[in-house]
């Protein structure tokens, strides 16, 4: 089974969302009808970026490293 590391970018604030999933239009339809606790006071909200994963272990450890300081640093330089 694929997994998919995903960033999604709030189109009404200045928030973005790092998350892994099997099925990409799902979560994605999921986070904007309000069932994930943090991104519902968000809504709506764009997928920007994603990777596909062959396994959920990797997909994790690529999640970790993008939550972590160096990995936001990252992120901002890549999206900005």
């Amino acid at each position: 089974m694929n997994y998919f590391l995903y960033i999604l970018k709030s189109t009404v604030s200045l928030k973005s969302y790092v998350g892994i999933t099997n099925n990409l239009n799902r979560r994605l339809a999921e986070h904007n009808s309000g069932k994930s606790f943090y991104t519902k006071r968000h809504c709506p909200w764009t997928m920007i970026y994603n990777e596909k994963y062959d396994s959920l272990k990797e997909a994790r450890k690529r999640e970790k490293y993008l939550k972590s300081a160096s990995g936001r640093k990252f992120l901002k330089k890549l999206f900005n």
